[in-house]
């Protein structure tokens, strides 16, 4: 089984991007890395599980899925506050309903499979204890969220174990962040193509300074033909004859269409809880811009914290002054939220390389010359 370490990270984060290409989304500029480590002190870690071909054999492979973790500042149990919003609920966040009653985010945002959704939980709860010495009263509710990565991957054979969740938080960095084929995202499907991890953000500008929004997907949703990029309806112009739906090969398994995303949002602007909701419920915005439905067998979650207050993991009281963006002041980060998610999930297709699961399955990627030639034309029906 490989799993992937810090320098095949680095690697990783040097695949093609969607400004690579000359595809330029919305109007906002972009941070430093383009991704959700562009607000200050957030990490994101991966490890990456791909072993064995050929028939599915339940327990011992084809392994083609990972663990993604996403870390906000500070020290393990300090809380953020934060906000999550359900698009459609045909899948699992861990810990949400703590998150959305206290308004804080108290632990890393892990991402893995359906099915490993509880060992990752685990492993992050024993991860929390003990680095707070084992203290015999503490608890902790982490959040783990899941996407269905069954069609490539053996994902009754529940390879993901404990380990995994630490070297993903091991290999945590900022900086460039690996996208596609990686971590939770290793085996996932994204609109008929390969799809998996991806990221951006946006910085701006107003008389109080600047503020960023970074996105994380985990995308692993929706049908070729609306797959649509800066207003392209290019899925629709790359028919299943040019490339081969993995859908088509599968037997006895959901059509394409369904499917789930797990998006991040961070913010380095001060939002109360509150705030931190509705800015989740805008990256559903983004989310539909590039195809996306929220279909009725979708999990579509999303969930956001912000950094601009922290409260001690060592002293669990409120600060004396907390700071606020005052309303009029929420729309820019709106926007900021929604290009941000357009431009993750397109970044996810484009860094996604074909990959050939159980049973022969093949996830293409997205052609970049077809995908180039397509945003060139503009197509407009």
């Amino acid at each position: 089984m490989r799993s992937v370490d810090v320098s095949d990270s680095t690697r990783e984060a040097k695949r093609l991007r969607a400004r690579d290409l000359g595809i330029v989304i919305g109007e906002l500029t972009p941070g430093a890395n383009n991704a959700i480590t562009d607000v200050d002190g957030v990490r994101v870690g991966h490890a990456t599980l791909i072993e064995g071909e050929g028939r599915l054999r339940v327990g011992h492979g084809p392994i083609r899925t990972g663990v993604s973790v996403v870390l906000p500042p500070g020290d393990l149990g300090d809380a953020w506050f934060a906000g999550s919003h359900v698009l459609n609920g045909n899948g699992e966040v861990t810990g949400l309903l703590w998150l959305n009653d206290s308004g804080t985010l108290r632990s890393p945002i892990a991402l893995t499979n359906t099915h490993s959704v509880g060992v990752v939980r685990d492993a992050l709860a024993w991860v929390e204890c003990r680095q707070r010495g084992n203290e015999e009263l503490y608890w902790s509710l982490p959040v783990v969220g899941e996407t269905w990565d069954g069609l490539l991957n053996d994902i009754n054979g529940q390879h993901v174990r404990a380990e995994h969740l630490e070297q993903a938080l091991d290999s945590a960095t900022g900086g460039a962040v690996a996208e596609g084929n990686v971590g939770g995202g290793t085996g996932m499907v994204c609109h008929e193509f390969k799809g998996g991890i991806g990221t951006s953000s946006r910085v701006i500008s107003s008389e109080r300074g600047k503020s960023t929004v970074g996105v994380l997907v985990q995308a692993n949703y929706g049908t070729r033909s609306r797959l649509t990029v800066a207003g392209v309806p290019v899925g629709r112009h790359i028919p299943t004859s040019e490339l081969v739906s993995p859908y088509e090969q599968a037997d006895k398994l959901p059509s394409a269409g369904g499917g789930s995303i797990i998006i991040v949002l961070a913010t380095d602007a001060p939002l109360l809880p509150h705030q931190c909701r509705a800015l989740a419920e805008r990256a559903g915005l983004g989310f539909a811009r590039a195809g996306g439905s929220g279909s009725t067998s979708s999990g579509d979650i999303f969930v956001a914290f912000a950094t601009g207050n922290r409260l001690s993991a060592i002293d669990p009281a409120p600060p004396a002054q907390v700071a606020m963006v005052g309303e009029e002041a929420l729309s820019a980060l709106f926007w900021a939220a929604i290009e941000a998610t357009e431009e993750a999930i397109v970044n996810a297709l484009v860094a996604a390389e074909t990959m050939t699961g159980r049973d022969g399955i093949t996830a293409h990627a997205l052609p970049h010359d077809r995908l180039v030639e397509l945003m060139a034309a503009r197509p407009l029906g």
